[in-house]
């Protein structure tokens, strides 16, 4: 009997654990539908995990933390577009990754768009809401500038 107690307990905290985990979308188009399902914006998060010293930054400062946890499960639907360079992606992933560089013409690593979109006739259009990048300050200065651009006052 204890040991099957004992199996419902981890496996009651192995779900806890992973609900607690954010969900980051690589595939931007299912990104796209879950945004607009959820009539939420999207994060998209454009880093060189592997060697951008700034993006861990951002990543370690602010993203892992639980106050963007919980303002991001209640705000944006996350995207992931990464730029490494000793992990490998699969060529669709690169060629994704590539066009949305261009698209939103992202020169330097972080750079964060926050943005809706929809799809029409099989083009997608992207709708800006702002952008940011690294903010100095920790996660409440960085979720200042996010909710500014998220939710802006109106005058």
């Amino acid at each position: 009997m204890k040991k099957i107690v004992l199996i419902a307990l981890f496996l009651i905290g192995a779900a806890n654990l992973q609900a607690q985990e954010l969900k980051w979308y690589t595939d931007v188009r299912e990104a796209i539908a879950v945004s607009n399902k959820e009539q939420k914006p999207m994060l998209m998060f454009f880093t060189g995990s592997d060697w951008c010293g700034w993006c861990i930054r951002l990543q370690n400062e602010v993203l892992k933390t639980a106050e963007f946890k919980k303002w991001a499960t209640d705000n944006v639907v996350l995207v992931e577009l990464d730029y490494p360079r000793s992990v490998p992606q699969t060529p669709e992933l690169k060629s994704q990754n590539n066009e949305l560089q261009q698209a939103f013409a992202i020169q330097g690593f972080p750079t964060i768009f926050f943005t809706s979109a929809e799809t029409k006739d099989g083009r997608v259009n992207f709708k800006g809401l702002g952008k940011t990048g690294y903010v100095a300050g920790g996660p409440s200065a960085w979720l200042t500038v996010a909710e500014g651009i998220v939710h802006p006052k109106k005058s």
